[in-house]
């Protein structure tokens, strides 16, 4: 465990948000401007979702590929490294002048977007103790509410009066500004390299056993399964609202800051109440609250837009609720020595089951003669059956020791903490 000052810990925490800020809001522009994109292209529900898809998979695989040697370099230089080349497929992204361009070049983004998501937690798990790791992950999960608040909302303007690629000439300039206070306020992070790294021809049995380990699996399980619920409906909840409801691409702004605004302070709030009552219970009961919401948005009458902007927050704080304790209860599975691979193979599942949610919802919904997308209300039944699955399966995750703790496990609220 390395060992900073708590002023130094804030800014390092908030820096990392900002970095997760800008992965996010690449990720995020792309649903709201599905209906721009799909015009400007000419491609239908099923083609946009293979755009959102193509960077979640070669997320997932970068990821994966990044569990070989993540904990091979300093966490800083990495970091650096690879979010110099995020910026650049951003540039890639706002020049492409034709589908399969822009698919290529999400495919780029997704390979370096991977990685990073990977960096950013092993830095966390690496510099927070395991006992604030909660607050900690809820702070780097805020990256979401001010995506919501700030990136999406004016990425969405910024489409609406120029192009749909202006949001990603922003996002180039936004990280150049963040790498220049990354390369001041990243510490070095290399004392995970003073133990034994296996060698090269080690390297694929060593990720099959981490892969393997019944404990991880579990894990990894868990996460698949939430993300699948989790995109099964999200990118398809601008195209429909314009489609459908006649909501007009400068009105999407405004419910995305609503409801990332809502998601601005409860984050933290869901973090620390994790900590306090265990991740496992916060996770089970936001998991069965966010059903309600995901149902209405997907069977949604026609309603005035400012019932929408009131429903909105609802549904954000509820969906993105959900993530932080799952998040704060996965760092706690692996030994600290392989927490950077463990969480790169994580964050794998984690795209790949973006990916696979995104590419299924797609698949699941058709367009009317009217013009109209069909087929959501499956689509949202789909998303809380899998999700209860979810709810059902996390009893399975359990932790390794923690940091520093005694080699007997101990109860907190009635959960096991550090359970091997």
């Amino acid at each position: 465990m390395y060992s900073i000052d708590a002023k130094h810990e804030r800014r390092l925490l908030w820096l990392l948000a900002l970095t997760q800020f800008t992965i996010i809001m690449d990720f995020m522009v792309m649903m709201p401007l599905g209906p721009q994109i799909m015009h400007a292209f000419g491609i239908a529900p099923a083609g946009f979702a293979t755009a959102v898809s193509a960077y979640s998979w070669c997320s997932g695989l970068s990821g994966l590929f990044a569990a070989t040697y993540i904990d091979r370099f300093d966490r800083r230089r990495l970091l650096l490294t690879m979010y110099a080349l995020f910026a650049m497929s951003n540039l890639a992204c706002a020049l492409a002048s034709s589908f399969a361009l822009l698919l290529a070049a999400r495919a780029f983004a997704g390979i370096t977007g991977g990685v990073l998501a990977s960096v950013i937690m092993a830095i966390v798990a690496d510099v927070i103790p395991v006992q604030r790791r909660g607050a900690a992950t809820g702070t780097i999960m805020t990256a979401f509410s001010l995506a919501a608040i700030a990136g999406v909302p004016a990425g969405v303007m910024l489409g609406a009066h120029f192009s749909w690629a202006a949001p990603f000439f922003l996002l180039v300039g936004l990280s150049f500004a963040v790498w220049v206070a990354g390369w001041q306020l990243v510490p070095s992070l290399a004392g995970h390299l003073s133990r034994r790294q296996p060698p090269l021809a080690e390297i694929l049995p060593d990720l099959l056993r981490l892969l393997g380990n019944p404990r991880h699996m579990a894990a990894f399980a868990l996460t698949f399964v939430m993300m699948v619920a989790h995109m099964l409906v999200i990118p398809f909840i601008s195209p429909v609202l314009v489609a459908n409801h006649g909501v007009s691409p400068e009105q999407l702004s405004w419910l995305y800051m609503a409801g990332g605004a809502a998601t601005f302070f409860t984050s933290r709030r869901v973090g620390r109440l994790a900590d306090r009552f265990g991740a496992r219970r916060v996770f089970r009961i936001t998991a069965l609250l966010a059903c309600l919401p995901v149902l209405f948005v997907t069977h949604l009458p026609d309603l005035p837009f400012y019932a929408l902007l009131l429903f909105f927050p609802v549904f954000m704080v509820l969906m993105s609720g959900r993530m932080v304790p799952m998040q704060a209860l996965l760092t706690t599975v692996p030994q600290p020595d392989r927490r950077g691979a463990f969480l790169s193979a994580n964050s794998a599942l984690q795209a790949l089951g973006t990916g696979c949610g995104a590419w299924i919802g797609g698949l699941m919904l058709g367009s009317s003669s009217a013009g109209q997308i069909v087929g959501y209300g499956t689509v949202g039944w789909a998303s809380v059956a899998v999700a209860l699955s979810g709810v059902l399966w996390v009893s399975r995750v359990r932790g390794a020791r923690s940091d520093g703790a005694a080699p007997a496990p101990a109860v907190v609220h009635g959960e096991v903490v550090g359970e091997s």
